[in-house]
C-alpha cells in the first residue's frame, strides 16, 4: 500500500486489489465501459459480487447484452464525501461472459440482485477481473473559493 501525504491538503492512498474488492462489495451500484458501434459507452448498473466476478442482469435482448458478449471491458464503482472531500474509486479491468448454465443461472437468480429498471431481466453477464486498481482519499474541507458556481 503506498501513501501520498501533503501536509496541507489531503492523503491519496493506492488500494490493494483485496481492499479494492471489498469496497466494491460495500455499494449497490457502478459503471461498465464497453464498445458500442466502435465507440465508447458508459452504462450505470447495478451489481453483485459473486465468486470474485462482477455479475450484472440484463436483459439478453440488449444492447448492452449484445455488446459485451466475450468482449473485454472496465467496471467502474466509487464512494464520494463531497463535503469532506474523501473517497474512494475502483477500477477493474476484465473479460465477460454470459452465463449460460442453468445451474449457476439459478444460483444467481438467488443472489439479491434486482434489476432498478422494469422489464424482463433474465441475463447475467460476468465480468472477470484481470487489473484491478484502486485509490482512496481522505482529507478535509477545502479552503479555497466557496462561491457557488453555476455548472
Amino acid at each position: 500500500m503506498l501513501l501520498v501525504m501533503d501536509v496541507n491538503g489531503p492523503a491519496l492512498e493506492q488500494l490493494s486489489r483485496a481492499e479494492c474488492m471489498r469496497l466494491m462489495g460495500t455499494v449497490p451500484v457502478g459503471r461498465i465501459i464497453y464498445t458500442r458501434q466502435a465507440l465508447p459507452a458508459v452504462e450505470l448498473v447495478n451489481f453483485a459480487l459473486v465468486g470474485g466476478d462482477i455479475v450484472i442482469r440484463t436483459s439478453a435482448e440488449g444492447k448492452l447484452a449484445a455488446a459485451t458478449r466475450g468482449a473485454v471491458v472496465a467496471f467502474e464503482a466509487d464512494s464520494v464525501d463531497s463535503f469532506g472531500h474523501a473517497g474512494w474509486s475502483v477500477t477493474v479491468v476484465g473479460q465477460t461472459r454470459a452465463v449460460t448454465d442453468g445451474t449457476e443461472i439459478r444460483g444467481l437468480e438467488r443472489v439479491a440482485l434486482a434489476s432498478w429498471v422494469p422489464g424482463e431481466r433474465g441475463h447475467f453477464i460476468r465480468v472477470s477481473p484481470s487489473i484491478v486498481n484502486g485509490r482512496r482519499v481522505s482529507g478535509q474541507p477545502w479552503q479555497g473559493d466557496t462561491r457557488a458556481r453555476d455548472l
